[in-house]
């Protein structure tokens, strides 16, 4: 089995971390905003986990996955229109912001979760950087990675779950990136081979 240093993919990510964190540094506050976008198997999670990982200010961050709130197979821009409303908006003022996780097998929201505004939140998913959630965060990522490569990673990771449902996904995704450009809100783009 090769090293971590060996795997092109977790080079990329710990690279990609390490420029964030030091993104973070230099914004100086106590409790910044972070979106990570990108196409469905990109490594916006991975990504996320190490970034959360390596959280460089005193006190916990909040991460919060797209996948646990957009409601269902059609809801990428409802899942970004609950995050903004109930997270990003009342964070920006200081206010306690919650959100729903989706009940994916009931088909359903489920349990509400607290966003306290006085700790640094991470929120990765699909969709999540457009021009009125960039207004509202302090470090913008768009990751990228070859689409035969995503798509192989997100089937292995969800498995055959996902497949009858990639094509009306990307079709959301595609939508997003034409008219919301996330790449141009980026304030860092990573490319994961």
């Amino acid at each position: 089995m090769p090293s971590r240093s060996d795997d092109p993919v977790a080079a990329a990510l710990e690279r990609a971390a390490t420029l964030i964190e030091q993104d973070i540094r230099a914004v100086s506050a106590a409790n910044p905003v972070v979106l990570i976008d990108g196409r469905s198997g990109a490594g916006k999670s991975s990504l996320a986990t190490r970034v959360a990982q390596q959280w460089p200010l005193v006190g916990r961050v909040q991460v919060i996955a797209l996948d646990s709130l957009y409601p269902g197979w059609d809801g990428l821009d409802a899942g970004v229109a609950h995050v903004l409303d109930g997270v990003l908006r009342p964070h920006g003022r200081g206010y306690l912001g919650t959100w729903h996780r989706w009940d994916w097998e009931q088909g359903v929201q489920a349990e509400s979760h607290a966003v306290d505004p006085a700790l640094g939140v991470i929120i990765e998913g699909s969709g999540v950087l457009t021009p009125a959630t960039a207004a509202l965060a302090d470090v913008r990522v768009w990751v990228e990675a070859a689409d035969p490569v995503r798509k192989a990673r997100a089937l292995a990771r969800d498995g055959e779950s996902y497949r009858p449902h990639w094509d009306r996904w990307a079709a959301q995704e595609l939508r997003h990136v034409e008219r919301d450009q996330p790449r141009t809100h980026a304030t860092r783009i990573v490319e994961i081979p």
